[in-house]
């Protein structure tokens, strides 16, 4: 058990890796990574529960089923598409492969379902069209369970290490779970005071997020198992 409280070992663990680099690149990859990811399952999720089209349950299947492929199934197929269009070590390398979400799509979808038809037939009668009936109606009614899909999807970002370390080659690049692998290594695996620190300091704002926002998380996903 540790004996004091050893401030110095953030300044140690700040100053053994670029860490201020490391944190503007997961603030970036996982801001924009969100928004896009929760743009993409929003407009999915309001297609499948709204608009008819061809082939509609079959492609929603085929979209379900991808939940059960593991990620690193499809990690060699990226990383060579992503090499192809010339993104390695980039931040769009890093940010749009991980676009769509059929877990994301999924948890909204099912809050979609339980809008009342009734108000969606009566903006068609006022002549609202599909995105006037989404932004205005669908949307702001499945508020609760598009944050619990935000919160889900943001603390998987941050926490993402495979991806940005397959994809990226530069510290500059590097995110903070591969900062506090790169931390490691620089400390030799000795200074573990340092290595706890650059841990804390990696943790520390999901733990925020996820206390701030446990409750929305639990009663989003407890709303989306009913359909009422």
């Amino acid at each position: 058990m540790p004996t004091s409280l050893e401030l110095g070992n953030f300044v140690d663990a700040w100053n053994s890796a670029p860490f201020g680099r490391f944190f503007l690149n997961s603030i970036i990859t996982t801001g924009v990574g969100t928004a896009l990811e929760m743009a993409c399952a929003v407009l999915s999720a309001y297609a499948f529960a709204f608009v008819e089209f061809r082939w509609k349950k079959a492609v929603f299947v085929l979209i379900l089923g991808s939940l059960m492929l593991p990620g690193h199934v499809t990690l060699l197929v990226n990383y060579i598409t992503v090499a192809n269009l010339g993104w390695l070590n980039t931040y769009a390398g890093l940010i749009l492969p991980g676009m769509g979400s059929a877990f994301a799509m999924f948890l909204v979808y099912q809050q979609m379902r339980t809008v009342s038809q009734e108000l969606v037939d009566a903006a068609i009668m006022d002549g609202a069209g599909h995105w006037r009936r989404m932004s205005t109606i669908v949307v702001p009614l499945c508020t609760p369970m598009i944050v619990t899909g935000t919160l889900i999807v943001l603390i998987g970002k941050w926490n993402d290490f495979v991806w940005p370390l397959i994809v990226t080659s530069t510290a500059d690049m590097r995110t903070l779970p591969i900062g506090l692998q790169f931390l490691r290594s620089q400390e030799g695996y000795t200074n573990w005071g340092a290595i706890m620190a650059g841990a804390v300091m990696v943790a520390a704002p999901m733990l925020i997020v996820f206390f701030i926002g446990q409750r929305r998380i639990i009663g989003g996903i407890a709303a989306g198992a009913v359909k009422g």
